[in-house]
């Protein structure tokens, strides 16, 4: 067993690191105080290479292992927990084109998603079907060389500010799950419309719904098989809650650091607050759940890079995840003091934030179900 990474995932870590804390870090709250999601940023993290790391290098990607692209959401995680996305989503939305997609779709998409010229979207959610997701009820009608889509999609994000989705949509009803259809929807044709949200946290993310109403897309936009589309995208989200578990907890380790720093320097009767057991305590026991968390998610990703079964891991990583970073991020906002619960220091938006991603990609009970069904077996699911 080797734990360690390369040189060059290691020398690829020191330049997210720096890049996070020099450029990222300052403006981690500037953009959700304005509202406002940073194009530029997702351009620059397209120079990076951190756009493109499941693309491959033919069209304009990276094409990075699983672990690298992990290594990338822990990092960016820390500088901003909202850009993160780029890394996210774009390896979801990369797999999905590359593994299914034609050879005109990959030409046409991938290089934009890796530059960071289209911010494009993953559109499942709907207001009656979120954990079960093949209870969705948009549809797909096959029209002599066209697709008319109806339906709405909600709690998407980038639905205000996605130059494109790939859109979920029933194309035979009576298959269930296995009547589901992917499609890329630019977001500028006719008949598409988004509403954004005011949403707690994950401002700059532009979450909303997307309403659908007679659009028509060509035969072209079809992304692999009709009616495929849901085993297309199952096995996408367990890369995407792997690297949501480093994505958060990044940014709980960050808040971690800022608080040691803190302790350490703030006096309280005579003593650093760091000399207290009632202080170092706390911060010792999220350290242990982050690291551990933290391993869990890279051996999940060292798994899938190696093609070997990971659903259970990367459950356990997005259940845990989540839950043990908005722990830390709030016991290091009561060790900062009252200075920490105004929006001069990170510390409330960072909670703010990572809260939202105990609900995205599945609840901590749909990956408990997941894990259940892995250690128990399928005949005593609940479901």
């Amino acid at each position: 067993m080797d734990f360690s990474f390369s040189e060059e995932q290691e020398h690829f870590r020191k330049m997210l690191k720096d890049f996070a804390k020099q450029e990222l870090l300052p403006n981690y709250t500037k953009w959700d105080r304005e509202g406002v999601t940073p194009k530029h940023l997702w351009k620059k993290l397209g120079e990076l290479g951190v756009n493109g790391l499941r693309i491959p290098f033919d069209y304009g990607g990276s094409s990075a292992d699983c672990v690298t692209t992990g290594i990338a959401a822990e990092e960016i995680g820390r500088g901003d927990f909202n850009l993160t996305y780029a890394v996210m989503l774009n390896a979801l939305i990369g797999e999905i084109i590359t593994n299914h997609g034609s050879e005109d779709q990959k030409r046409e998409w991938l290089p934009m998603i890796s530059s960071g010229e289209k911010i494009v979207g993953i559109a499942i959610t709907e207001p009656s079907a979120g954990t079960d997701a093949g209870g969705i009820k948009t549809t797909a009608v096959h029209k002599e060389n066209v697709y008319i889509l109806n339906g709405e999609k909600s709690g998407i994000s980038v639905a205000t500010s996605g130059d494109a989705f790939i859109i979920f949509a029933k194309t035979n009803p009576d298959l269930g799950n296995r009547g589901i259809s992917a499609f890329i929807v630019p977001a500028n044709l006719p008949g598409v419309e988004t509403r954004g949200y005011e949403d707690l946290g994950n401002i700059p993310i532009s979450r909303g719904s997307i309403y659908l109403n007679d659009v028509e897309v060509s035969e072209e936009n079809l992304i692999g098989l009709e009616n495929n589309g849901f085993a297309q995208v199952m096995n996408g989200f367990d890369l995407s809650r792997l690297l949501i578990g480093l994505q958060c907890v990044g940014a709980a380790t960050q808040s971690l650091d800022e608080t040691i720093e803190h302790v350490k320097n703030r006096h309280s009767f005579g003593k650093p607050l760091a000399a207290y057991q009632g202080v170092s305590f706390p911060i010792v026991t999220h350290f242990a759940q982050l690291e551990m968390v933290k391993w869990q998610a890279y051996r999940g990703l060292w798994l899938r890079d190696q093609g070997l079964k990971h659903s259970k891991e990367s459950a356990l990583v997005k259940w845990l995840g989540p839950k043990y970073s908005q722990e830390a991020i709030h016991e290091c906002l009561l060790l900062n003091g009252h200075y920490a619960y105004t929006k001069e220091m990170p510390l409330e938006q960072r909670l703010r934030d990572v809260i939202g991603l105990e609900i995205g990609d599945g609840t901590a009970q749909a990956n408990q179900m997941v894990i259940a069904k892995d250690i128990i077996g399928k005949e005593f699911r609940s479901y």
